[in-house]
């Protein structure tokens, strides 16, 4: 397991980033964070991840979570309002970290290419680091709340409403070469979106082999020229 709290999260961070977007980083009965507090909050995140990923949302309780922990469930009703708002809050951290690749300056020289390649390959890299959390809401979008997927819909045009501006000006640059953007856009991220279906961090390639190979297939879809491949 572990994968999840290797990439570095700070919790005061997730927080500062939930209620930009509107999303509380837990209501349970915690008014205010400290660093122990907070350190409990990621061991809780880290045992559902494991139940969640072996078991699915359905069926793990919260039962079986407090147990794993060895506490009680007030200890767990502390941080968290039920099952629902701890996987929420693990498939919010990726959903952040991915949606937000194309957050460029306004004052960044580079070409809009090399622009959207390097965002396309940190979109791929946070899929693949937030493994398994990054795949949550792909096996089971029907367990969150609708107003939650709403603010999950708008991280998305987030993203969408930077990359489409992005590749209309690499195009006409001359460096990409493709038809309708919103279809090429959407066909090219969602090689990462189905990742789920097949990746094994154990597998024949490594995560990074994985992010090259993934990254070069992208660029094919939005037609990238080879002058900017090299």
């Amino acid at each position: 397991m572990g994968r999840t709290l290797e990439t570095q999260h700070k919790p005061s961070a997730d927080r500062d980033a939930s209620r930009r977007h509107g999303l509380p980083e837990g209501t349970g009965r915690q008014r205010a964070a400290t660093q122990a507090t907070d350190l409990q909050r990621e061991r809780i995140l880290q045992v559902a991840t494991t139940l969640f990923a072996e078991q699915g949302y359905a069926n793990t309780t919260m039962a079986q979570i407090v147990r794993a922990l060895g506490v009680t469930k007030p200890f767990v009703y502390y941080y968290f309002r039920d099952k629902q708002e701890i996987f929420e809050v693990l498939a919010w951290r990726p959903a952040v970290d991915c949606f937000t690749v194309l957050d460029f300056a306004a004052s960044d020289p580079r070409p809009a290419a090399v622009k959207v390649m390097v965002g396309i390959e940190a979109l791929i890299r946070a899929t693949i680091a937030h493994d398994p959390c990054g795949f949550f809401l792909y096996r089971e979008p029907q367990v969150c709340r609708p107003e939650y997927m709403a603010e999950m819909t708008r991280l998305a045009r987030h993203f969408y409403d930077r990359l489409c501006p992005l590749l209309e000006e690499a195009r006409r640059d001359g460096d990409l070469d493709f038809n309708e953007i919103r279809i090429t856009a959407l066909a090219a991220c969602s090689l990462p979106g189905f990742l789920y279906t097949w990746y094994r961090p154990d597998g024949r390639l490594s995560p990074d082999a994985t992010v090259a190979e993934l990254t070069m297939l992208a660029g094919r879809v939005l037609g990238l020229r080879n002058r900017r491949r090299r």
